[in-house]
């Protein structure tokens, strides 16, 4: 029986019943968890890629005769390349955006519209669950080759770069979750995106610093990239735990990771009003 247009709200808000919002973290937790055998394989199997970045770089340093490369020694840049996957490990949202496009394209997005859910917050909760599980089951594996790998690693003594790393990670997560968002929600006036993801998710990938340092770019090159935000989702978590950055340079960086994700946020915000005025879903 067809129900007419959807209204263009979308819930209650963002920050509006919460725990609600904490009953699907905690559902979304219990599902994620059921897997954690594919999770706990999947995490070895990511060790694989490690290994061949690490005799990568010790191939690439003994060719050019160098010590250093722009800064980096090679023990250094295989300590920031494992360092990497931590971030990664908070920032990616594998599926995001192309599973929001999905339900726009097919119609399910109206579950969030006749409920009384809020799209991002639902969201935001659900892939926090899973974050969740995946540090979860993955963290004895981690340490296991950090432990192995140790000899690569000078761990900082002073606390408040711990502290620093920590909530870098945290505002990865965030700044990762809200980028996605807000690409997913080109769905509601493209009817297909996935080759534009792959091409944003590609460029992100090259350009957050997970091949290698941004600072291997040298001079003009890496200070331009570093002024974009993909760096907080790689680079700048693994620069501030080797100790690479300044007490100045850290708070600089949050504040400015902080202001980005103010800014992606808004974007979706604004992107999912706009995009609901355009939408429109029939029966069910």
């Amino acid at each position: 029986m067809s129900a007419g247009p959807l209204p263009v709200s979308a819930g209650p808000g963002l920050m509006g019943s919460l725990r609600k919002y904490l009953r699907i973290f905690r559902v979304s937790l219990v599902e994620r968890l059921a897997y954690r055998a594919d999770f706990l394989l999947g995490t070895v199997l990511r060790f694989l890629p490690m290994v061949t970045s690490v005799l990568l770089w010790s191939a690439v340093y003994r060719g050019s005769g160098r010590d250093t490369i722009e800064g980096y020694t090679c023990r250094e840049v295989i300590a920031y390349l494992l360092l990497v996957h931590v971030s990664r490990m908070f920032s990616s949202m594998p599926g995001l955006a192309a599973g929001i496009a999905r339900d726009i394209r097919d119609g399910t997005v109206k579950r969030y519209l006749v409920q009384p859910l809020d799209l991002q917050a639902h969201l935001l909760a659900y892939r926090a669950a899973h974050k969740f599980a995946y540090i979860l089951t993955s963290a004895l594996p981690y340490a296991g080759l950090f432990f192995f790998m140790s000899s690569y690693f000078d761990w900082p003594a002073e606390p408040w770069i711990w502290v620093a790393w920590l909530t870098s990670l945290l505002m990865g997560f965030l700044m990762g979750f809200l980028m996605e968002f807000a690409l997913g929600l080109l769905g509601f006036w493209f009817l297909e995106i996935s080759s534009f993801l792959y091409l944003i998710n590609t460029v992100s990938f090259f350009l957050s610093g997970h091949l290698m340092p941004l600072d291997l770019f040298g001079g003009r090159m890496a200070m331009v990239l570093k002024e974009l935000p993909f760096q907080y989702l790689a680079y700048f978590p693994a620069s501030v735990i080797l100790g690479r950055e300044t007490p100045e340079t850290v708070i600089k960086g949050l504040l400015v990771e902080l202001g980005w994700c103010l800014a992606f946020f808004i974007a979706g915000r604004v992107a999912l009003r706009m995009g609901l005025k355009r939408f429109s879903a029939f029966g069910g």
